[in-house]
């Protein structure tokens, strides 16, 4: 078995990070949702619908005084220059007061989460927001932070996914078509004003920006015809469960105990480019916290080992990556599989929550791209059922930040 993936030093933000993510050793399951649906983007709405929540478990055995605040940024996720009472109604700071103990559990944690809004804090502009959680004694280190949209839905988003695209025909890629409705925006120059930005399956890594509608019908504009609304269509996510401790259930092979954690191994995964497609039920990468016998998975599910192993032949070019929800969608030390001569497979033990997962293995290649890729291992196949998300930015010229103006959704194969 590999070794566990761990951080034994509390990890530094690098400059510009404005990403999902974890930065102690000792924090985990971290997870942005919409209050209510888990399987929704975590998204506010202006007209006051919609709330957002932001869980997270700390392996110890006592609470942790947390503090919070929020940062504006711009479409890309860059921090702008907003000052906090321009696009806050409080004060930006907040403490984490919502937690509970775990309970019955091998191993002893502490889950928190923030609701927001909430009475501290209420957004009052549209845009990209980011969640900084630190502690109340060091507050200049991030523990953790997390992203998520306020949006102003003055525009309606419409799009289709078809399998017909410039490149290919019911082959490899998928190709949008949005048309976005503005008769509430005033437009000085439409094929500038407004802009979007399409992601895949949550994916942060191939996610797409597309300046200037192909055409213009006011208050019609239509982004079609594009290179940046084509996507290879990747496969259908892996699954597995790790919700019994006892027996083993989808996807595992073996469950054991070994002082301090449960361990959970996975059949060895093969890469299946080769394959026919095959439908299988999914959440696009996401994944539910979940234990057989309770009905509080937060508090009552157990910490476990998890092996991954894959068996395709080392790649001297290229890294190998497990993508989902539970990596944070980020390539890292965490993520990332090690080539294990012994084996000949590519392996991975990182430790999770138990619960129902959805993951896929990205190749990307080492020469700086941080892209990742489908093909090599997944396949590529026109059928596959993806989630998209397009997002509408608008803003004129004066203005001092980004405004998010819609948000669509659209499904391949459906």
């Amino acid at each position: 078995m590999a070794a566990v993936c761990a951080i034994t030093a509390m990890a530094q933000v690098e400059t510009g990070d404005t990403r999902t993510g974890v930065f102690h050793p000792q924090i985990h399951s971290l997870q942005v949702q919409a209050l209510g649906n888990d399987q929704r983007p975590p998204v506010i709405s202006l007209d006051g619908t919609g709330r957002v929540v932001v869980k997270w478990d700390e392996l110890a055995e006592d609470r942790r005084y947390m503090r919070y605040e929020l940062k504006h940024c711009d479409s890309q996720w860059r921090v702008d220059n907003l000052v906090d009472s321009e696009f806050l109604d409080g004060f930006n700071e907040g403490t984490v007061e919502d937690f509970a103990y775990s309970y019955g559990t091998k191993t002893h944690y502490v889950n928190y989460r923030i609701t927001l809004p909430d009475n501290n804090m209420r957004p009052l502009v549209s845009g990209n927001y980011l969640l900084r959680v630190y502690d109340e004694s060091e507050p200049e280190a991030t523990l953790l932070q997390a992203r998520f949209y306020v949006v102003e839905p003055l525009t309606k988003i419409s799009a289709e996914v078809s399998s017909r695209t410039d490149v290919d025909y019911n082959a490899a890629h998928q190709q949008l078509k949005v048309a976005v409705e503005a008769e509430k925006l005033p437009m000085h120059d439409y094929f500038s004003n407004l802009w979007l930005v399409i992601s895949q399956n949550s994916r942060v890594d191939n996610e797409r920006t597309v300046f200037h509608p192909l055409r213009v019908a006011p208050p019609n504009l239509y982004f079609e015809s594009k290179p940046e609304l084509i996507f290879p269509g990747g496969n259908e996510y892996r699954r597995f469960e790790t919700i019994s401790t006892t027996v083993p259930t989808m996807g595992i092979e073996d469950v054991s105990y070994a002082e301090p954690y449960y361990h959970f191994t996975l059949y060895t995964d093969k890469p299946r480019r080769e394959d026919m497609y095959a439908y299988d039920e999914t959440q696009h990468g996401r994944f539910r916290v979940r234990e057989y016998n309770s009905s509080s998975g937060d508090t009552e599910a157990e910490y476990a080992v998890t092996h991954f192993s894959l068996d395709i032949p080392e790649m001297h070019n290229a890294d190998v990556f497990i993508d989902g929800d539970m990596m944070l969608r980020r390539f890292n030390d965490e993520s990332r599989m090690v080539y294990n001569r012994t084996t000949r497979m590519y392996e991975a033990s990182p430790l999770l929550k138990q619960g129902a997962y959805n993951y896929q293995y990205l190749v990307v290649p080492r020469n700086g791209s941080m892209i990742g890729n489908t093909g090599p291992i997944e396949g590529n196949f026109y059928q596959t059922i993806n989630e998209y998300m397009i997002r509408a930015y608008y803003r004129l010229p004066g203005d001092r930040y980004d405004r998010l103006v819609g948000i669509g959704m659209a499904f391949s194969g459906r």
